[in-house]
């Protein structure tokens, strides 16, 4: 009898590996009947991680986004598939235990089957309450190996690994090889491993293309009994994303494995619908390298996943390193320069944090502490200069076990700071928070949502959240895609570029400056979260580098306002790049005089983000 192997489409995967945002409902309700129609899928990945909370960047609403677009495919009897971050549902940093329980039982009431969990230190200290939690919500819980290629993750690790997840109650496991650097053969006899030990246990296979050995991967994993293959459709198939439904189909089919066929005419709706989606915005967010097959992952092994948005973050790193340069008379790096030093710095940070798998939050982490020490080795600073407070919470334990040891050096730095080790589980560090959650929503007359939908999002993503009810984050995105938009399409030199646009909100327009090359913009009359402190006596505190400004990152915390103390050390607020929250520290005593920016402002680097008079 012929071994069936079913397949999954990772649409939204598909995009996180392609760029920085997802479609928009509307679009992802049109594209759904042609899936459908494809007659090849058992399992579409509709939502997770990144997922929704760049809905909420761009001013959508993520709740209703995921009901509308997994209504169809339940309607046509096909299971919806989600990613989650375990200890971190949705986000970058750690949960409450009682936003995770309500995290499950919001997700099936939205209509999603199954939650991949993950964790990316493979601690089942983080994993096996989410599998809890998902059961009791009433979701198939697939429990992932976050695979990678390392002196300690071998193949006995892995099975090891499945089997306390198949102890602890998982339904299922996802071999969840998230940079594509599993190799071949061993990726087989982890599968094989697993059935040997629970003959009947579904296994799915997860990879990407990139560094090139995922074909050969999926036919080796399904020779050993995996059940379900992740794919992809054309033009996101490939490239740091996943291979194409076609090419996967027909090997298996030569192989001799019993694969559905598929629908050639859906087939070609769906990547034309998918082109239109690009054409429409989202391409303005896709780099042209994350298009293309690339084995200088292979020595990173950074994820397919994270590869869209580092592109992203990366041209705008690259451009105010490249300011500093011009400003010291220094000759300016190349994306292909400074890629391949990020690359080098990755593979030598790795091991000395401890060997992480390198998959979101800690591949971000891993690639941020690199990222850094080449901008600070670049400006003739010292390597280990900037380490933000989440990649300190990563090494000291805070977040889970590492797999391997830190580096002598870097226990050294921590105990230099004051910074202490830590062994107890993680989850001990995050106090319940739902209901001051509930307050602040009460307190803004902001309803709770259906299945109390829209707390979740609030205690999900809170500054996210406020910039989208506040509608700034619409406003913040619309002038940078008509900014993108602009230079894509900018006519000769000389010519008139646009200097304003007109962004609609709630129903209410609004005129947003635009700014080109070093200028910045000018006011904009969109609504902010409070109005700018006038400036003040005392010492300017500056940026350290490029990101977004938050008073605060979470609701236990605090802001600073305009007439408190601080002492040296104290945090004064925080800087978001690259999905991490930076904190900024006192360097002496004194009072706060001036706060000239809002939260979620942008800000450059040697910007001035507070005044403080020393005391």
């Amino acid at each position: 009898m012929e071994k069936e192997v079913k397949f999954s489409l990772v649409f939204r995967d598909m995009w996180q590996s392609a760029g920085k945002y997802q479609p928009r409902v509307d679009q992802l309700v049109k594209v759904a009947p042609a899936i459908i129609r494809m007659g090849c899928f058992d399992r579409v990945e509709t939502n997770g991680g990144g997922f929704e909370q760049v809905n909420l960047l761009y001013g959508e609403n993520p709740n209703k986004s995921v009901r509308a677009w997994t209504k169809p495919f339940h309607e046509a009897g096909i299971q919806t598939h989600m990613l989650d971050r375990a200890l971190n549902g949705l986000r970058m940093s750690p949960c409450p235990k009682d936003l995770r329980k309500l995290f499950y039982k919001v997700k099936k009431a939205q209509g999603t089957d199954i939650t991949r969990i993950f964790c990316g230190l493979n601690d089942p200290r983080n994993v096996i309450p989410s599998i809890k939690y998902a059961k009791e919500g009433g979701m198939i819980a697939q429990a992932s190996l976050c695979i990678t290629h390392s002196p300690i993750h071998t193949v006995e690790y892995y099975v090891n690994l499945a089997k306390t997840f198949i102890d602890a109650g998982a339904d299922e496991i996802c071999l969840k090889d998230m940079a594509g650097i599993g190799r071949p053969e061993s990726l087989g006899k982890i599968t094989a491993g697993i059935k040997a030990y629970k003959k009947d246990i579904i296994i799915q296979y997860h990879s990407h293309a990139g560094p090139g050995f995922n074909m050969a991967s999926i036919l080796e994993v399904c020779k050993n009994g995996c059940d379900y293959v992740d794919t992809a459709v054309a033009p996101l198939a490939w490239g740091t994303g996943h291979a194409d439904i076609i090419a996967v189909q027909e090997m298996l089919k030569d192989a001799g494995f019993k694969v559905k066929e598929i629908n050639m005419e859906a087939y070609m709706e769906v990547r034309t619908q998918i082109q239109e989606m690009m054409d429409d915005f989202l391409g303005y967010y896709c780099p042209d390298l994350n298009r293309l097959n690339n084995s200088l992952l292979v020595k990173p092994g950074l994820p397919g996943g994270m590869m869209g948005s580092l592109m992203t973050d990366l041209e705008e790193n690259l451009a105010s390193l490249n300011k500093w340069k011009v400003k010291h008379n220094q000759p300016e790096l190349s994306t292909d320069e400074i890629l391949v030093k990020l690359f080098d710095e990755v593979a030598y940070v790795w091991p000395k944090v401890g060997y992480p798998c390198l998959v979101t939050p800690f591949s971000q982490y891993v690639k941020n502490l690199a990222l850094m020490n080449v901008i600070q080795m670049e400006k003739g600073k010292e390597r280990w200069s900037m380490i933000a407070d989440n990649i300190w919470d990563m090494i000291l334990g805070k977040s889970g076990k590492l797999p391997g040891e830190v580096a002598p050096e870097i226990v050294e730095m921590a105990k230099a700071e004051g910074r202490e080790f830590m062994t107890s589980d993680p989850q001990e560090n995050y106090p319940d928070d739902l209901d001051e959650y509930r307050k602040k929503m009460e307190a803004n007359g902001w309803e709770l949502g259906e299945d109390d939908e829209e707390l979740f999002e609030y205690s999900m993503h809170p500054s996210q959240y406020e910039a989208y009810k506040s509608g700034k984050a619409k406003a913040d995105f619309e002038a940078d895609l008509a900014k993108r938009k602009a230079a894509k399409n900018a006519p000769a030199a000389g010519a008139a570029m646009p200097e304003t646009i007109t962004v609609s909100v709630n129903g209410q327009n609004y005129k947003v400056n635009i700014a080109y090359g070093d200028a910045a913009p000018a006011a904009t009359s969109a609504p902010a979260a409070g109005a700018p402190v006038a400036a003040g006596d005392g010492e300017d505190i500056i940026a350290p580098l490029e990101g977004k400004f938050y008073r605060v990152k979470n609701a236990q915390e605090t802001p600073k306002n305009v007439g408190d103390a601080v002492k040296a050390g104290d945090v004064l607020c925080y800087i978001e790049a690259m999905k991490t929250y930076n904190a900024i520290r006192a360097d002496f005593d004194g009072v706060i005089t001036a706060i000239p920016l809002n939260s979620g402002d942008s800000v450059e680097e040697d910007d001035v983000i507070m005044k403080i008079k020393r005391a």
